[in-house]
């Protein structure tokens, strides 16, 4: 049984959300605002539907805020539409956006989309050494000299991506087709400011990401 997070300030659309889900299969936890998201991360959930527009705190803030410590799949609901929102939220760690208002059938899909997209990457099972970098593509992990680094899931899957192809050119584009997917509502200049995260973090072994001027990035063995 997969568990999913649902926030919204909202309790109509809370309440819809949760029957929906339950219907379906799935044990819901419910977080009226971004307090109680932060207080309710600790059930680990399989995936997260993150209202924007909450009080206290908005829900691109707690994406920033639990991302470097959540892997899973986070999906914003907002009735935003704006590119530099969008930007924003996937530089914020988001993985894909809902708009408001939806068709429930619709998001049930997106959500199973993601939940399988999580499941066959969770089928490679395997370790990799690139110099003193180690990854671990199993549990998802990137380790530097021993040391485990803190990656977002989107950064983890760039990495993935990179150096499972290792030599290949990846443009940005493919990237983001790649990791966000066909259907995403967004804009391959995340994938630059993503990039840049996961350099400063390997910080003297960020040279095994190499920028292809005018094409895009590989990974050097």
């Amino acid at each position: 049984m997969y568990k999913i997070l649902v926030a919204d300030d909202e309790p109509d659309v809370l309440s819809l959300l949760k029957d929906y889900f339950e219907i379906n299969g799935y044990e819901v936890i419910t977080a009226e605002n971004g307090k109680i998201v932060l207080e309710k991360i600790r059930l680990n959930p399989d995936i997260i539907l993150l209202d924007i527009n909450m009080p206290d705190i908005d829900g691109i803030s707690v994406c920033r805020e639990i991302r470097d410590y959540v892997l899973c799949p986070i999906l914003f609901l907002t009735a935003r539409v704006e590119d530099c929102d969008k930007i924003k939220g996937f530089a914020s760690g988001g993985d894909d956006y809902i708009i408001k208002p939806f068709s429930i059938d619709e998001l049930g899909a997106r959500v199973m989309a993601h939940l399988r997209r999580e499941h066959r990457a969770e089928s490679v099972s395997n370790v990799r050494f690139f110099g003193k970098i180690c990854i671990d593509y199993s549990a998802k992990t990137v380790s530097v000299k021993g040391i485990r680094i803190k990656l977002a899931k989107k950064e983890f899957e760039i990495i993935e991506l990179l150096s499972v192809n290792a030599g290949q050119v990846f443009d940005k584009e493919r990237i983001y087709e790649k990791i966000w997917g066909y259907d995403a509502e967004g804009n391959a200049s995340v994938v630059t400011e993503h990039i840049r995260r996961i350099r400063a973090k390997l910080e003297e072994e960020a040279d095994h990401i190499r920028t292809v001027w005018g094409i895009g990035y590989k990974w050097e063995k």
